[in-house]
């Protein structure tokens, strides 16, 4: 430290020396250091050194830019930037009259523990800074060997690179690739890819095995973030893990949470612990530790303001063997000082009876949790895999068509289908042999004139003498009777199904999972001065953490989905069959809405197709929004990219494709037509980053942010089911009959399973304080060019077009699927580019960046 000041001193000496005599001498450059404060993390301004490289000036000897010397951090102040408490430090750079611009610096850390930094601002001329955005945790250099390099806020093309830059552009790179070795540890900045190896838990028995998904034909997947973990001594195949939950499997710096969101997010999974909590506390001092008695019990256990601060050893043991030991503490303490209950869900709040109505069993497929799946009907009957035919007959269904055959709805396109059939069935025998009681499940629905989703027949498929047989049982809507509540016992097994569809496919596979090869081959192929890599950068943020703890907590064997939903251990390969059909081109919504019948192309519409009928509310939002990335990914494009052959000649970003489609997503590298388009022209690059911002922001929120407000009511999105329907003349048919509610709540999932599933989703379903929504980004000072930052606040302008379009249909109440009979407005996809972080928590509304939660 003395030998800083010593240096810094000696610097400003020689720097007034020669303003004296005369010499040619570049103006001092002074900055902004932009620091989180973090609690018991000493301060950087001690033991932090930051050098500049020039980007005018190439050394001789290294072929980098010319370096300044070291200059020490001073004056720390605290701060606030966007409500996050900051330390803004001051940094004083004495440079040699012909050091030139700089356009990247190196960061040293000389103390024992890491920092996060925010940014760095040099003011090079009165009207002239550079910034670095930063956003990463910066290691002790006893620990990484090595300075951390930051590039500044202008883009090159890898052909644009300044000679000073090209050199240090490709080692940076190099580095980041790493060789593929070795067991990553946290202060490494390594991005490689891995297989799914990492679910099972051999060392515990055969009951925790799980297949690798992965780089073979039985189980193709996408690829994640490898860590290098020891492998298991039982298969010598998956990676090992210390405890059933790890809270700290290897991310690399760039992509791990910030201290604010790591705080969050911990303060609310403590909470929804609680949440989970006080519910099973109760029922262990009222009896009734495995079944809620009824409705009323339900309602009043988990939403009451009732509260109780005692725990019993029954739950509290249940807790210890999921959590880390820190966790229960905390739970605990909260528990004693503040034992609240979950939120009223918005399915129940207007009408605690609504989500029971066939309308509202309808519009929850067009705008609620899981909108993607229902389609047009092509031909009728149903056929299934190996050309098997629906049981469902034109006799089930004719007397509700108003006046139509089904052959004559059919073409009219006003028969759609939910089906959870053949993915299930190929895995259904297995799922209830661990105890459980589930179906296939196939729903005809009719599209009538006020354009709302009447259900027409639901067929309930199990598998029959195991030569390929079903035994299926087709159930009629009805009003009354016996009939009436058999009726709401299949519609809630079709809700199971697409419970475990949405969870695991439409959020998991579908955003999660797909996203993360694209994470790791941007870090690894695009330098961050590459434009489409600052385009991109903010579409990542908290990902391949959030995906890591998934993978520890959610998916791993025992985990909590595996506990909660219907397919079990089975729910990660269930997911790799469905992989096999995914393709990336068809992620773009609407080649999606006309795979799926529900719209027609037609040139004369800015998105290029037209929507069958207009009150689907996530497809005609969807639709805006997508116009709105789609204008402002085009524009980009074109700025940087003046015709084809510049993107045909960019090696970064054919390498980046390249990577992908072989190694990310090399499961799938074989299917080009369905997948892939080249990366030969503006246009098609255009039509690909879009595409991956759609997945990573209006996809995702679109399956994420309304888990609580439907999903928050068990009965009405439960995930698993313990009974069959009854058949008549059976002892159970009769049990039936005395107590249909008693039979509903004791073949949907116990209070354990249901409160559980209650506390992951209240944390999934919320907003944090850092979250960055589309059309923003944590910076204004994210690029140094003009004309994007212009292009930049259009798309903002477009955004809340799109918000006003949303209110106005919202307002709408000839739009009937807007609200329902449950009176839940669709927000899901509006944008909500006003909220700074201000409001957070379950809001139902709002597309962040990225794939953050």
């Amino acid at each position: 430290m003395l030998q800083d000041c010593c240096d810094n001193l000696r610097q400003k000496i020689i720097h007034h020396l020669n303003v004296l005599a005369g010499y040619e001498v570049q103006p001092v450059i002074r900055g902004e250091v932009v620091v989180y404060r973090t609690s018991g993390r000493s301060h950087p301004a001690k033991s932090t050194a930051i050098s500049l490289y020039s980007i005018t000036r190439a050394d001789e000897n290294t072929g980098f830019g010319k370096l300044s010397r070291e200059a020490s951090l001073r004056n720390g102040k605290k701060t606030k930037h966007d409500g996050v408490e900051t330390t803004t430090y001051g940094v004083v750079f004495y440079l040699e009259a012909d050091f030139g611009t700089p356009g990247a610096m190196a960061v040293k850390n000389r103390g024992r523990r890491e920092f996060f930094l925010k940014s760095v601002t040099l003011e090079v001329s009165e009207n002239r800074c550079v910034h670095f955005d930063c956003n990463s945790w910066v290691y002790p250099i006893i620990k990484t060997n090595a300075d951390r390099l930051f590039f500044a806020n202008t883009s090159y093309l890898p052909s644009q690179t300044p000679a000073a830059l090209q050199s240090l552009r490709q080692e940076e790179l190099a580095n980041l690739r790493g060789n593929g070795r070795g067991e990553r540890k946290e202060w490494e900045r390594i991005y490689d890819y891995d297989r799914y190896n990492d679910l099972g838990d051999p060392e515990k028995g055969h009951h925790h095995d799980r297949p690798i998904l992965g780089g073979t034909r039985s189980y193709p997947y996408p690829r994640r973030c490898r860590t290098g973990r020891p492998l298991s001594t039982q298969d010598r195949a998956t990676e090992t893990r210390k405890k059933l939950i790890n809270l700290d499997f290897y991310v690399p710096p760039d992509d791990r949470f910030s201290p604010v969101k790591l705080s969050e997010f911990i303060s609310n999974s403590i909470r929804a612990i609680v949440h989970f909590v006080i519910p099973e506390v109760k029922s262990v001092f009222e009896g009734s530790i495995r079944n809620f008695e009824s409705f009323g019990q339900m309602r009043k256990d988990l939403y009451s303001s009732h509260r109780r601060s005692i725990l019993e050893g029954v739950v509290m043991e249940k807790l210890k063997a999921l959590l880390p030991e820190e966790f229960i503490k905390e739970v605990v303490r909260v528990v004693k000082e503040n034992p609240l209950k979950f939120p009223i869900p918005e399915v129940i709040a207007a009408d605690e009876n609504a989500w029971m109505s066939d309308e509202e069993f309808g519009r929850e497929m067009l705008a609620g949790l899981n909108p993607a799946v229902v389609r047009c009907l092509e031909r009728f009957p149903p056929v299934g895999r190996g050309g098997k035919v629906s049981s469902i007959t034109a006799s089930h269904i004719e007397k509700n068509l108003e006046g139509l055959s089904a052959d004559q709805a059919v073409e009219l396109r006003r028969i759609f289908i939910l089906d959870h059939h053949d993915y299930i069935m190929q895995y259904l025998r297995r799922i209830n042999e661990q105890g459980l009681c589930v179906y296939a499940s196939r729903t005809l629905l009719f599209l009538r004139h006020d354009q709302t989703l009447k259900p027409l027949a639901i067929e309930l498929s199990l598998p029959g003498d195991g030569k390929g047989g079903e035994i299926n049982r087709v159930f009629l809507p009805a009003s009354q009777g016996s009939e009436r509540s058999l009726w709401q016992l299949a519609k809630t097994h079709v809700a199971v199904n697409d419970s475990g569809h949405h969870q695991l496919i439409s959020h998991w596979l579908h955003t999660h999972a797909a996203v993360e090869p694209f994470i790791i081959a941007t870090r690894r192929q695009l330098s961050a001065m590459h434009p489409i890599y600052k385009l991109l950068d903010p579409h990542f943020k908290d990902t391949m953490h959030i995906n890591s703890l998934a993978r520890s907590v959610l998916l791993n064997a025992g985990g909590i989905l595996e506990m909660t939903m219907f397919p079990g251990k089975f729910a990660l390969e269930m997911s790799s069959a469905i992989y096999r059909n995914w393709g990336f081109r068809e992620q773009a919504l609407p080649l999606d809405l006309l795979k799926r019948g529900i719209a027609v192309e037609d040139p004369g519409e800015p998105s290029g197709v037209r929507l069958r009928f207009e009150d689907y509310p996530y497809a005609v939002d969807g639709l805006d929004v997508w116009v709105a990335i789609e204008t402002w990914v085009t524009n980009y494009c074109d700025h940087f990219y003046p015709d084809d052959r510049s993107v045909a000649s960019d090696i970064e970003i054919q390498s980046w494709w390249h990577e992908v489609r072989t190694v990310g997503h090399g499961d799938k590298r074989d299917d080009e037509d369905g997948c892939w388009l080249p990366l030969d022209s503006v246009a098609n690059l255009s039509q690909t980053l879009t595409t991956l911002i759609w997945i990573a922001s209006a996809l995702h929120a679109s399956v994420n942010f309304g888990q609580f407000a439907y999903a928050g009511y068990p009965p009405n999105r439960p995930t698993r089911c313990r009974k069959f329907i009854p058949q008549e003349g059976t002892p159970e048919f009769a049990e039936f009959l005395r107590d249909p509610d008693k039979y509903f709540l004791e073949m949907v999932p116990d209070r354990f399973t249901t409160t559980l599933g209650l506390a992951l989703i209240e944390v999934l379903s919320g907003h944090t304080a850092d979250e960055v929504y589309l059309g923003q980004r944590a910076s204004s000072e994210w690029t140094d060019d003009a004309n994007v930052l212009h292009m930049f606040q259009k798309f903002g302008d477009d955004l809340r077009k799109v918000e006003k379009r949303i209110e106005e249909r919202n307002g709408n109440r000839r739009l009937k699927n807007r609200w329902g009979p449950a009176q839940v407005p669709y927000t899901l996809l509006y944008p909500d580019t006003s909220n700074l972080g201000a409001e957070k928590g379950v809001t139902g509304r709002g597309i962040p960046n990225s794939v953050s939660i």
